[in-house]
């Protein structure tokens, strides 16, 4: 069984979180759909989306942190550049879709590409209940 290194990449945020096992999406897509959901119904509930781009990338790299690095935390990191060994790419968009990508040829030669690199892994958009203030 091969690792599956990922990233998770949040609108609005610069930030870059990489994983290097776990990304596969069978494995990582039900923990980060489950996470988002608990996310999304608590800011709705509290009215709270201020600085949303950031608490999510805080709390999915807690939550991945302890998920699915067990007890060696350097199998996760934050960083500001994509790496080239990624192998899928979540965009975790503020409109509560999350969309996976997959790395080609393209991604791996220039990874500072991110996304215009990759093919989307599924025309299936994993789609999370609206918002309960549109304006925000």
């Amino acid at each position: 069984m091969m690792p599956h290194s990922y990233h998770i990449i949040v609108e609005n945020n610069p930030a870059i979180i990489y994983g290097t096992r776990g990304g596969a999406p069978d494995k990582l897509l039900p923990i980060l759909e489950n996470f988002l959901d608990t996310f999304w119904k608590e800011r709705d509930t509290f009215g709270e989306y201020v600085d949303t781009p950031e608490c999510l990338v805080a709390q999915i790299t807690i939550r991945f942190g302890y998920s699915t690095c067990e007890d060696d935390f350097s199998n996760i990191r934050v960083g500001a550049h994509y790496n080239p060994t990624a192998d899928y790419l979540y965009w975790v968009a503020l409109d509560r879709t999350v969309t996976v990508w997959v790395a080609e040829a393209a991604y791996r030669k220039h990874p500072e590409a991110g996304l215009a690199g990759c093919v989307l892994w599924s025309d299936l958009q994993c789609q999370l209940p609206e918002r309960t203030d549109p304006s925000k």
